[in-house]
């Protein structure tokens, strides 16, 4: 059986050891992050997140008018074309019907070299 000194000295012993390691996690509550601190961290990510999303609102409206503003230019471009060919055509037509010059034919191939079998030749 142990001696009432060494029982003794076991209880104070938990006791002290139980005392510290409150004391313990007490400093590590306390060396956290405060309210105010996680508020200001949170609001930081929300602004942040929210400019990401200004900034690709904007790129996507950029890019929108550049898409609508080269097939505004590609709508036109065409439609000068056809208004050029819808005119060459009625000139064609005015120049056919007074009897001017007629439309043009299309240019005749070049004439081929006759072919020479063999035993045809020079010689």
């Amino acid at each position: 059986m142990p001696p009432v000194n060494q029982i003794k000295q076991k209880t104070i012993m938990k006791k002290v050891i139980t005392l510290v390691a409150v004391a313990g996690m007490f400093t590590f509550v306390a060396c956290g992050p405060s309210a105010e601190q996680k508020a200001a961290k949170e609001k930081a990510t929300a602004d942040s997140i929210a400019a990401v999303e200004a900034t690709k609102m904007a790129e996507a409206k950029a890019k929108a008018a550049a898409d609508s503003t080269a097939a505004y230019a590609t709508a036109e471009a065409e439609k000068a074309k056809a208004a050029e060919a819808a005119a060459a055509a009625a000139e064609e037509a005015a120049k056919a019907a007074k009897g001017g010059k007629k439309a043009a034919k299309p240019a005749a191939k070049p004439a081929e070299a006759p072919k020479v079998k063999a035993g045809q030749g020079r010689g």
